[in-house]
């Protein structure tokens, strides 16, 4: 009968030690941005530096996203043609498939692929140098750590993401319509045209904002990982999973509470629009 009761204690201890470390970690995270974002606007970063860090998230990125893109609108043409022409609505999937890429599925995929790409390759790099004792070597020199690796790492992910987000949008927005118009045989005209009515400049401002929030997030979280790094290859590869992780947790509850802020934004300023948002 004692058992019992010391089963459930040991049970809301380990709830209570998972809790204080999900608070201790979201506080550590805090003030690590707070200092990234402090030195972003004390001093501009060194050129040499963010340079490297925009050609290893832009240019770099560049085949992934396109291919990723590519498929997601070929797969959302795949899947939704059967639907649509028993209906007779198959000239309506290019508004379907552009207006789904535009707003969730482009910035969302483009995002996770981005993170598992440059977050973890940032927090192992990071990790790496924090287990061979790098950063203190840059902190005894005087350089501020913060400033030299995670400012540039920070400056092209919300540069640059959003434009790769760009072109993740227009490689799936022809991967649909290549789908639609040569294997399905719909008709170019109709298919552009319902395309060209159903996707606004809001939808296209929408596809814009969150990658900006994304990149932040990404940024924050996988410098912040590698920063924090244990000791050993263990610790890096432990460092790299958990942002890559976290960064896609992050990733979905931005984009909940951005569709969210966002719509409720565009029914304030455009009451009159009803339902279509674009």
């Amino acid at each position: 009968m004692a058992t019992v009761p010391r089963q459930r204690a040991d049970v809301f201890g380990l709830v209570g030690a998972l809790v204080q470390d999900a608070v201790s970690g979201l506080g550590d995270l805090a003030l690590f941005s707070g200092r990234t974002f402090s030195w972003m606007f004390r001093r501009r970063p060194c050129s040499s530096t963010l340079m490297l860090s925009f050609y290893q998230v832009g240019v770099r990125s560049v085949p992934v996203v396109a291919v990723t893109g590519t498929f997601i609108g070929m797969v959302l043409a795949v899947q939704s043609y059967a639907q649509f022409h028993q209906i007779g609505m198959a000239s309506r999937l290019g508004a379907i498939i552009n207006i789904s890429i535009i707003r969730e599925l482009g910035p969302v995929l483009a995002a996770t692929m981005l993170a598992g790409r440059i977050g973890s390759a940032m927090a192992a790099e990071l990790g790496t140098m924090r287990v061979t004792e790098q950063i203190d070597a840059l902190d005894c020199l005087g350089v501020n750590p913060i400033h030299y690796l995670v400012v540039p790492r920070f400056l092209a992910c919300v540069f640059l993401i959003p434009l790769l987000t760009i072109l993740a949008n227009f490689m799936g927005v022809m991967g649909g319509a290549l789908i639609c118009t040569r294997v399905f045989d719909i008709d170019a005209h109709h298919y552009w045209t319902h395309a060209r009515n159903y996707v606004g400049l809001w939808d296209l401002s929408m596809g814009l904002i969150k990658p900006m929030f994304f990149g932040c997030a990404i940024a924050l979280i996988s410098c912040h990982r590698g920063f924090n790094s244990s000791a050993g290859s263990e610790g890096v590869g432990k460092a790299a999973t958990e942002a890559f992780v976290r960064s896609f947790i992050a990733i979905l509850i931005l984009d909940f509470f951005l569709a969210m802020f966002l719509n409720a934004l565009y029914d304030r300023l455009w009451p009159v629009s009803g339902v279509q948002l674009g």
